[in-house]
């Protein structure tokens, strides 16, 4: 086992990662920019080291800034939590040469499963299922060819990156023409990498992922489903476990696939193969993220798993765990510092900030009452999560904490998750994509 970890990212990440790190016995570094100075899991790392400025570019997303302090650390491993360098297969690679464990797969899964074409095309040659898409395109011409081929609408997206980020539906010719430039434009800035493609757009469409852990002697196993349905924009705001209204033999028999290409292919460590499940019940594959995921702890709270945990025990070339069995219901909600109408990001000094502290809640954050909120990062708050032997409990459960969270000195999302769950749609499990939509009105 690793002696000392380094934790290259910042927030409710950051934080988990020191609690597993002190769930295994292992010292953890934490690095932090002026912004994060504050931080509560600062004081809770074994050590801290900061990282002058405050954007993301000059700091967490600063690979010499981030290799030297490495190197300062004295730490035998890194782990680079999600977003910023997580899928980074040079960072990797780089960490590597410093005679340091990454923790996460080998720096080829990053490169191979970072492109989502090649991805596809991969998927494609082992026969996993997948909906309708192009390669690469480099002009508008191109991109109209292959929609048209494909049939509108279409999904333009960038190859790079995720999050949502420059993926939009076009309807036509002409808005296709409209929103290419745009797409490249904000790939290339977003991600150093400006290629992007068309896939068929699935609407209603559910959003069904299945987690995945492998070792470094060629096992692998699944830990279930999460349904990510509930999304802005393409991005998450409530997931759950398991997946609501899906055919549990076909949810399975997917986890199934899964396993076995990926054990073909030799993948190591956590991941999670993304599907999207069309209204007649076919699976296609989405993208893979060869990293933690934010709405882990969904997982964990129905199985029993610490992924986390078991993420740096596997860099450490450690056995699976045996396969958990699922136990009850899971529902996260993400709490944002934005205006919910316009989903425009609030800032400001947390004057209180009161997380629930109640009976199978659990609440993720980076934050703490004192803290000022910045425009320079992600305006995630918060993740608080609950479980419940049934899904309307677990629902219900998670209803009232968010009530029960107070937030002031920033503008919350938190009407509006609660909103959404007590909901007829959401609480009889007729989600999609396309619901949270509705709420926006």
């Amino acid at each position: 086992m690793f002696q000392r970890l380094l934790v290259a990212n910042r927030g409710a990440i950051a934080r988990r990662i020191v609690r597993a790190c002190h769930r295994l016995g292992i010292e953890s570094v934490a690095l932090y920019s002026d912004a994060d100075s504050q931080a509560p899991y600062l004081a809770e790392a074994t050590q801290s080291i900061g990282l002058p400025g405050n954007t993301a570019a000059e700091t967490y997303l600063n690979k010499p800034l981030l290799l030297q302090a490495i190197l300062n650390s004295g730490a035998d491993a890194v782990h680079p939590g999600y977003g910023f360098l997580a899928e980074d297969a040079d960072f990797a690679q780089q960490v590597m040469d410093l005679g340091v464990h990454f923790v996460g797969p080998s720096p080829q899964w990053l490169s191979s499963m970072g492109d989502k074409v090649a991805a596809r095309e991969l998927m494609a040659e082992h026969n996993f299922p997948l909906f309708a898409g192009s390669k690469e395109l480099n002009s508008v011409t191109a991109a109209q060819r292959a929609a048209t081929q494909i049939g509108y609408p279409v999904m333009l997206k960038p190859a790079a990156g995720g999050g949502g980020i420059g993926m939009q539906v076009v309807a036509d010719d002409q808005g296709l023409a409209v929103a290419f430039d745009r797409c490249q434009r904000m790939a290339q800035a977003a991600f150093g990498n400006g290629a992007v493609f068309v896939e068929a757009w699935i609407s209603p469409a559910r959003h069904i992922e299945v987690q995945v852990l492998a070792d470094e002697h060629g096992n692998v196993m699944h830990a279930f489903e999460r349904d990510c349905s509930l999304q802005r924009r393409q991005q998450k705001v409530i997931e759950e476990a398991p997946a609501p209204l899906v055919d549990r033999q076909s949810v399975l028999a997917l986890a199934e696939r899964s396993v076995e290409l990926l054990a073909t292919l030799g993948y190591n460590n956590v991941g999670t193969l993304e599907t999207l499940q069309s209204p007649s019940g076919e699976f296609g594959f989405l993208e893979m993220n060869t990293r933690i995921q934010v709405e882990h702890g969904v997982t964990e709270m129905v199985t029993g798993l610490d992924l986390v945990a078991e993420q740096i025990q596997l860099a450490a070339g450690g056995q699976l765990p045996p396969q958990p069995t699922l136990s009850g219901y899971a529902v996260q909600a993400r709490v944002y510092a934005e205006d919910s109408q316009t989903s425009m990001p609030s800032t400001g000094r947390l004057q209180v900030f009161a997380p629930p502290n109640m009976r199978h809640v659990r609440v993720e954050t980076g934050y703490a009452q004192g803290m000022t909120v910045t425009p320079f990062y992600d305006p995630l708050l918060a993740k608080v999560l609950a479980w419940a032997p049934t899904r309307e409990l677990a629902i219900g459960r998670l209803a009232v904490a968010l009530q029960a969270y107070e937030i002031r000195g920033v503008r919350t999302n938190i009407a509006l998750l609660r909103r959404i769950l007590r909901s007829d749609e959401f609480l009889a499990g007729r989600v999609h994509t396309g619901l949270l939509q509705q709420f926006l009105g």
